[in-house]
């Protein structure tokens, strides 16, 4: 039986009526499970049901339950597929432009088509892979999508994208050696994406978060997104402001943009030290978290901002600095013994030393928290201990 003869038979009333069994299943008693099965369904149904079961447990993350549980994943699906919050907000701003139709290329199995179909978008979803295609079908017609997604197993750069209002296209990142780096390894290539984006009147590429600002191609704006403090994509638009660069920190949709400010001056450590958002990190907007907060850096290489006032700001976390110390193992684990610190959390940035190993050296105990930045001050190995700020 080949993968598409399992799905086929995956979605036959038996097939359905067994995944649907194994919703609460545990991994950890597969072996009893399938052998329990095999007495009442041929093997090929039950090894197709259990690996369905095990992809929709890890989609729940992604997609939430609700969702996760009447889809349908391939492994490269689940790996692969755009978080459902990061989706929606990318739908968000393709509604709001008045797009009412969107060519999604490389759409896989439909983490960003089934967010614009939802926002009211016809979506002409297309992939090359055919299990891919038929699982895309599948979610459309469970989730009752059906109507407003239509499915094409085709070559993405053999589509005609004329008719549709705007392009998105999420190319392939990963290979046979992981993720891949180099936007022009991409499949398709970045620049082909960026040729297809430039004949829509709108679109919308998706890109690893680590792409090179000198990368991003002339005339697009680009958006760094984390969910939840994590970095998750950026992605290029085409038709919006030209050159824009912004950082948008869900789930709150806070969003921060460039005003081309210089360099944020390198200043000594004051009470409070600001942690900024991976997505401001990455779109190189620290100096406007700087400006806000009235703050400067610790060092010029090493994204922490200092001030001497708290103030608030959804782009960074807010930590109370207690001790500014050169770095040493000595030094610290006297201090939080003396100061019977039971729970500490690491951070580092600027630091070879490895956390975990760090924090076993200090053998932990008492009643209180702390938290110990491993940085550079000023250039020089330091430890500042502190804990969140409270405002």
């Amino acid at each position: 039986m080949n993968d598409l003869d399992a799905f086929a038979a995956l979605r036959s009333p038996a097939g359905l009526a067994l995944l649907d069994g194994l919703r609460d299943h545990d991994p950890a008693r597969e072996l009893a499970t399938a052998t329990r099965l095999r007495r009442e369904h041929p093997a090929e149904l039950v090894s197709a049901a259990l690996g369905q079961a095990r992809l929709r447990q890890r989609a729940v993350a992604k997609f939430g339950a609700e969702d996760a549980y009447r889809m349908f994943f391939t492994p490269n699906g689940v790996e692969q597929s755009t978080r459902a919050a990061v989706a929606e907000h990318r739908a968000a701003r393709f509604a709001a432009r008045g797009v009412r139709s969107v060519a999604d290329l490389c759409c896989g199995i439909g983490g960003d088509a089934i967010p614009l179909a939802r926002a009211g978008i016809a979506v002409l979803a297309v992939d090359r892979d055919p299990l891919t295609a038929e699982v895309l079908r599948a979610n459309a017609d469970a989730l009752g999508l059906a109507d407003l997604i239509e499915v094409r197993c085709a070559d993405v750069t053999e589509v005609d994208t004329a008719p549709y209002d705007a392009v998105f296209v999420d190319p392939a990142r990963r290979g046979g050696r992981g993720r891949i780096f180099d936007p022009e390894a991409y499949s398709p290539p970045l620049s082909w994406a960026t040729a297809a984006a430039r004949r829509a009147p709108f679109a919308a590429l998706k890109v690893a978060p680590g792409i090179p600002h000198d990368a991003v191609p002339d005339g697009f704006e680009a958006e760094w997104i984390s969910d939840g403090g994590d970095v998750k994509e950026a992605v290029l638009w085409r038709g919006g402001e030209p050159g824009r660069v912004r950082a948008t920190l869900l789930p709150s949709a806070a969003t921060l943009t460039g005003r081309g400010l210089p360099d944020p001056p390198v200043r000594s450590v004051g009470r409070y030290l600001y942690e900024p958002d991976g997505a401001v990190i990455r779109a190189h907007l620290v100096a406007e978290v700087a400006d806000d907060l009235a703050g400067g850096l610790i060092d010029e290489t090493i994204a922490y901002v200092t001030a001497d006032e708290l103030r608030e700001t959804p782009y960074a976390t807010a930590y109370e600095i207690t001790d500014v110390l050169p770095f040493g193992v000595k030094k610290l684990k006297a201090l939080l013994r003396a100061r019977e610190v039971g729970v500490l959390t690491v951070k580092k940035r600027g630091s070879a030393v490895e956390p975990e190993e760090l924090r076993r050296k200090m053998k932990l105990s008492g009643p209180n928290a702390a938290t110990v930045f491993l940085t550079r001050v000023a250039g020089a190995p330091t430890m500042l201990i502190g804990h969140p700020a409270k405002g």
